[in-house]
């Protein structure tokens, strides 16, 4: 294996474990069943309005609420697994295309070679 493949597998390993390694978990609040590691944005939106404008009403409710948050897991899973099938789909496709291009120009350009 050359080199520069060696480095970039240690430094995709690096980068994965690395954060995880580094990370000091927040302490559990009293009375909470897990510390909120993976808490989203939306959480902290969520408080920061309570805290800004604590009267503040929603315009409309979320048109779809899942039963339980391993459900809400999976369906952001799938929606990232789906998302990378389209830009692993469109990269394999370019590459292809462009692979063909320079095939056709190559053939091209022996065919004159030949004339």
């Amino acid at each position: 294996m050359k080199v520069r493949t060696c480095l970039l597998w240690l430094a995709i390993i690096l980068l994965t474990v690395l954060p995880l390694w580094l990370v000091n978990a927040p302490p559990t609040a009293p009375g909470a069943d897990a510390p909120a590691i993976f808490a989203g944005a939306d959480d902290r939106a969520q408080r920061a309005i309570g805290d800004i404008a604590p009267g503040y009403q929603p315009w409309f409710a979320p048109v779809f609420s899942p039963a339980s948050p391993e459900i809400a897991s999976l369906l952001f899973a799938l929606q990232a697994a789906i998302g990378a099938g389209v830009i692993g789909f469109w990269l394999g496709l370019s590459v292809a295309r462009e692979r063909a291009r320079r095939e056709a120009a190559a053939v091209s350009s022996q065919d004159r070679r030949a004339d």
